[in-house]
């Protein structure tokens, strides 16, 4: 990787969550520097301090944001916010990084053609474009590669209407996909469950955490992480 190549690459941002499939799509685009990404962009619930529907603390995402060497660029909700104020939030982000000259923003979506189609008008209406580096690759594929790699992650959200409750807190290995029900994506794209990676190739360090307590808030089954200091 040249510093040619990197100064040459458009300057984008990564919409994070602190999961495995945004944090694949990452070490993607580094890997190859296509693209020099600015930072991480997180949607957070303000009554929590967590990061939203992941329910995530802040901050092990800053911990794990210091590991990947990249700021964090927080987009503040309130709870039971509706797509009105998330958008809002979301659009002035955009449109002033916009105004900077970045003009795409990076995805780890894999093959959900209606929130790619959001995304994409969302970023329309502030002059940018998204960028789907695992877009339509295989999920069994994906997941397998991600533990190939080295990623290290953990089941902290799940849908009990998708899946059993006892997969939260689990690690997200091949024990566990191997344990996966018939019909529950590998990767969990249809909302069955979503992880927190605390290390990874791209990683400096592990995130120090610790495993606190289940917690079941909003017809979702979280597994709450602690930081570990």
């Amino acid at each position: 990787m040249s510093m040619a190549a990197i100064q040459t690459s458009p300057s984008a941002l990564a919409s994070w969550s602190g999961g495995k499939d945004c944090c694949l799509a990452l070490h993607d685009v580094q890997l190859t520097a296509a693209m020099r990404v600015k930072s991480l962009v997180v949607t957070c619930t303000r009554d929590f301090d967590r990061i939203s529907m992941h329910g995530v603390r802040n901050a092990l995402l800053d911990a794990q944001a210091a590991r990947l060497g990249l700021p964090v660029e927080r987009i503040w909700i309130s709870k039971g916010a509706g797509n009105n104020e998330y958008e809002a939030a979301t659009l002035a982000l955009w449109e002033q990084h916009g105004e900077r000259g970045v003009k795409h923003v990076l995805f780890g979506d894999l093959f959900l053609e209606d929130i790619r189609a959001y995304r994409d008008a969302m970023l329309a209406r502030a002059g940018m474009m998204g960028v789907y580096p695992l877009w339509k690759q295989d999920t069994c594929a994906l997941a397998e590669r991600f533990i190939d790699l080295g990623f290290q992650a953990v089941l902290v959200c799940v849908d009990p209407r998708k899946l059993d409750p006892c997969f939260a807190g689990r690690a997200f290995d091949r024990t566990l996909l191997a344990d996966l029900p018939v019909g529950v994506d590998p990767c969990g794209e249809n909302g069955e469950f979503h992880t927190f990676v605390w290390h990874g190739p791209n990683f400096a360090a592990p995130v120090d955490m610790k495993l606190g307590e289940i917690v079941h808030r909003d017809g979702f089954v979280f597994y709450d992480l602690v930081p570990d200091v």
